[in-house]
């Protein structure tokens, strides 16, 4: 098999000429990423309304899988914010058994998308559209994080945007002011060492910063630990869902929803990619590897994953030279997963809703818009 076929997966295309001096371009690249992909991953496993090891284990599996079989040489795949609201809603109608089977059926229409060619089909979506889109995501996964933000003390927040608003007024005053605290410092932290360093991803040092603090001046705030327990260190667990048929017709339309957010995501993830790096994707590659990823992360206890923007632009920044990077950068999640995932207990609540709610700051921005218009800017790394 000729390793010039363009229908190869980027993986393999790119073993032709390459060496140990790409591969320490893509190892340096693949583990910066993969730290700054540690927070994001369990940030957006909890706004979704599941625990921050599904999004780690999605990062994982589904990051190694989009990188090993996709069809953009430094695309990073993984939980992404424009799943927020729709897995939120799923799991709270239908449980994870209902969120396992919507990734699942999203997967295989990604699959059929890009053996019939619909990968370059996605390009026609009218830029209004995405910015209205991406406006509304951002307002959307700002909501979801006020809560943790502030400290509130609240019982189980409604999935809907206005009922969510309306109980949170309610209970405006049981503010902790200490929650607070660590919320602004973690936002101080990721909007200032940007402007002093690049070098030393910020989401790290945000989160280090203020989970020592939290620890050593034992301050009231509610942590990963004390809501859910903490990460349990390991492998992602096999297991195969039990699935409902009677659950199929009615989760056909979230299927789709997924599907078309996933395709949407990824190619424009691969264009930036592609005008930072001067290289081309493969459309209808990339979305059967987007497809097969969301097959296989519900069996590994995953939710949907897309090419993420920033992540993507961070590797690349990062010195990406192949798919490698994205490869290392999930093997670098699961190292942690296996070695300091305790640690993760610790982490304070407030930290990753400052993280996310940079996250909807730059997609409410107009970075976005800059960067679907000229895919030559230059993405903030807490974007997408």
């Amino acid at each position: 098999m000729s390793l010039s076929n363009p229908s190869l997966p980027k993986s393999i295309l790119a073993l032709r000429g390459y060496n140990a001096q790409l591969f320490f371009h893509d190892l340096v690249a693949g583990i910066t990423v993969g730290l700054v992909a540690l927070p994001l991953a369990m940030a957006f496993g909890i706004a979704s309304g599941v625990t921050p090891q599904a999004g780690l284990y999605t990062a994982v599996v589904a990051g190694f899988l989009i990188s090993a079989l996709g069809g953009s040489r430094t695309q990073i795949g993984g939980p992404t914010g424009a799943f927020v609201v729709i897995v939120a809603g799923i799991v709270a109608r239908f449980g994870m058994t209902g969120l396992s089977m919507v990734t699942l059926m999203a997967g295989i229409l990604l699959v059929i998308m890009g053996i019939t060619g619909l990968g370059d089909a996605v390009r026609f979506i009218p830029r209004m559209v995405v910015v209205g889109f991406t406006n509304g995501i951002a307002i959307l996964i700002a909501s979801t994080q006020i809560k943790d933000f502030l400290g509130l003390r609240t019982g189980a927040v409604p999935s809907e945007f206005l009922p969510r608003i309306k109980m949170l007024a309610a209970h405006l005053s049981s503010v902790n002011w200490a929650t607070v605290a660590v919320g602004i410092a973690t936002m101080a932290i990721l909007l200032g060492l940007p402007r002093i360093t690049r070098r030393v991803p910020a989401s790290i040092v945000a989160v280090l910063v203020c989970t020592i603090a939290v620890a050593l001046l034992h301050l009231p705030v509610e942590t990963i630990g004390t809501k859910f327990g903490g990460i349990p260190r390991g492998l992602p667990p096999f297991a195969i869902p039990s699935f409902h048929s009677e659950h199929i017709l009615p989760l056909i339309p979230s299927a789709f929803t997924v599907a078309l957010l996933a395709a949407l995501e990824s190619m424009l993830s691969a264009v930036v990619a592609d005008g930072m790096t001067g290289d081309r994707h493969n459309s209808n590659v990339e979305l059967i590897a987007q497809g097969i990823a969301n097959t296989i992360s519900p069996l590994f206890g995953g939710i949907p994953a897309t090419g993420a923007i920033a992540r993507t632009a961070t590797n690349i920044r990062a010195g990406a030279r192949s798919p490698v990077s994205g490869m290392i950068h999930a093997l670098t999640l699961l190292l942690i997963l296996l070695i300091a995932a305790p640690l993760a207990s610790y982490i304070p609540l407030a930290t990753l809703a400052g993280v996310l709610f940079i996250v909807a700051y730059n997609w409410a921005s107009g970075t976005r818009l800059a960067l679907f218009c000229n895919s030559t800017s230059q993405p903030s790394q807490y974007g997408w």
